[in-house]
């Protein structure tokens, strides 16, 4: 098992390194002001418990500072997307920074698609083409220095590349 730790460790520093390097080389993206919090997270899942799960991962190496919200699950309990439970989830995340939203799968990033187009009221909001895990770490790392809602998702965005072996 040390060696899962290890390498657990290493894939996040690898995170905070490449979530650092998109912060530095976003200089026309503007940090969070003073007045703002970070930017904030939405964990966009089929399921409950693996947007929980996600969710928590990334508030342990972002920092509890960064909202992260999971929206994963029908209301009912079952598989499946809720644009209601996203958009509270966004409302949640918000904190005067913009929200980053990552989903898990086709039809998660379809009903992302449709909040975002209806959405008349809600902060500033964009979707990630991100993994969901890796992306939402590195998005969290990025977010916890102040980067600003661009370069968060340009972390996201990086985690693509990310290689475990």
């Amino acid at each position: 098992m040390p060696a899962n730790t290890t390498s657990g460790t290493a894939s996040a520093d690898t995170a905070s390194a490449h979530a650092a390097s998109a912060h530095t080389a976003s200089a026309d993206t503007a940090s969070a002001s003073a007045a703002d919090g970070p930017v904030g997270l939405v964990l966009v899942s089929h399921s409950a418990r693996l947007a929980e799960g996600v969710a928590e991962l990334a508030r342990q190496l972002g920092g509890e500072h960064v909202p992260v919200e999971p929206a994963g699950g029908l209301p009912d309990g079952g598989l499946g997307t809720s644009i209601e439970r996203i958009e509270q989830a966004v409302r949640a995340a918000d904190r005067g920074a913009g929200v980053l939203i990552l989903a898990d799968l086709g039809s998660a990033v379809l009903t992302v698609k449709l909040l975002l187009d209806e959405a008349g009221q809600l902060p500033a909001v964009t979707l990630a083409d991100a993994p969901l895990v890796e992306g939402a770490v590195a998005a969290a790392v990025a977010a916890s220095t102040g980067a600003g809602l661009d370069a968060v998702r340009a972390a996201a965005e990086e985690a693509r590349d990310f290689r475990k072996l």
